[in-house]
C-alpha cells in the first residue's frame, strides 16, 4: 500500500470555486487500489501554504506527493516539470499580501525539477481521452511557491513529488468568459489516473 498525499487550494481572488479543491474532495471519498490516500486543502497564502505542506509531509510520511492548482486559460491538465526559486506576483494572496522578486529559499538553486513520472502520467491520461500535456512554467504565484518548497524539502529522498495544474471547471465559465473549461468528472479521473501511475512507478 503506497501512501499518497494529494493537496489542492482554496478559492482565491474572490472566486467561489477552485477546481483543485473540488478534485481533492471528490477523491477523498474514493478507494484507489493499492493507495492509502491522504488529502488536504492549502491556503492561497505564500508562506503559510508551504509551512502546512511540509507539516503534512512529516505527518503522513508519504511515498508520493501531488499538489494541484487552478490555471485559468489552460485547456488541458498540465503536468509541471520545473519550479523556479521566485515569488513574484501582482495578484495578492488570500492574506492580502503581494510579493515581488523574492526567493522562496535563500541561496537555493534557481530551479527544481519534478520527480513524478510526468511523461507516463500524460500518456495514461491521454489514453483515457482526456486532454493532458507537459508544462515548463508553473508561474510565480503560490502554486510555484509550494512546488519549489516541496521539491527543496524532499530533495535526496525517495519520495516522488510534483505539481499539476488543472483547467477551470465548466461551472466557472460565467466568471471567466471565453476561457477553456473541463468537466469536474474528467479532472477527477485524470488525477486518479496520475495517482495510480505514480504509485505503480514508485513500486517498480
Amino acid at each position: 500500500m503506497k501512501r499518497v498525499l494529494l493537496t489542492g487550494f482554496e478559492p482565491f481572488a474572490g472566486a467561489s470555486l477552485n477546481p483543485s479543491e473540488q478534485i481533492v474532495n471528490a477523491l477523498k471519498a474514493r478507494q484507489i487500489e493499492g493507495v492509502e490516500l491522504h488529502t488536504a486543502v492549502l491556503p492561497v497564502v505564500f508562506t503559510e501554504s508551504s509551512e502546512l505542506l511540509r507539516h503534512l509531509i512529516k505527518l503522513h510520511n508519504p511515498d508520493v506527493v501531488i499538489c494541484l492548482g487552478q490555471a485559468e486559460g489552460r485547456s488541458e491538465v498540465s503536468f509541471e516539470r520545473v519550479a523556479i526559486n521566485l515569488d513574484d506576483a501582482r495578484l495578492a494572496d488570500n492574506a492580502g499580501r503581494t510579493v515581488t522578486d523574492q526567493p522562496i529559499v535563500e541561496d537555493g538553486p534557481e530551479a527544481k525539477f519534478t520527480t513524478l513520472p510526468v511523461k507516463e502520467m500524460v500518456a495514461a491520461v491521454r489514453a483515457e481521452g482526456i486532454a493532458a500535456g507537459l508544462s515548463t512554467t508553473a508561474g510565480t504565484f503560490v502554486c510555484n511557491h509550494i512546488f519549489y518548497a516541496m521539491q527543496h524539502a524532499l530533495a535526496g529522498t525517495s519520495v516522488l513529488s510534483g505539481f499539476i495544474h488543472v483547467p477551470l471547471m465548466a461551472e466557472q465559465a460565467a466568471d471567466f468568459a471565453g476561457l477553456p473549461t473541463m468537466t469536474l468528472d474528467q479532472q477527477v479521473r485524470a488525477i486518479e489516473i496520475a495517482i495510480r501511475v505514480a504509485a505503480e512507478v514508485w513500486s517498480a
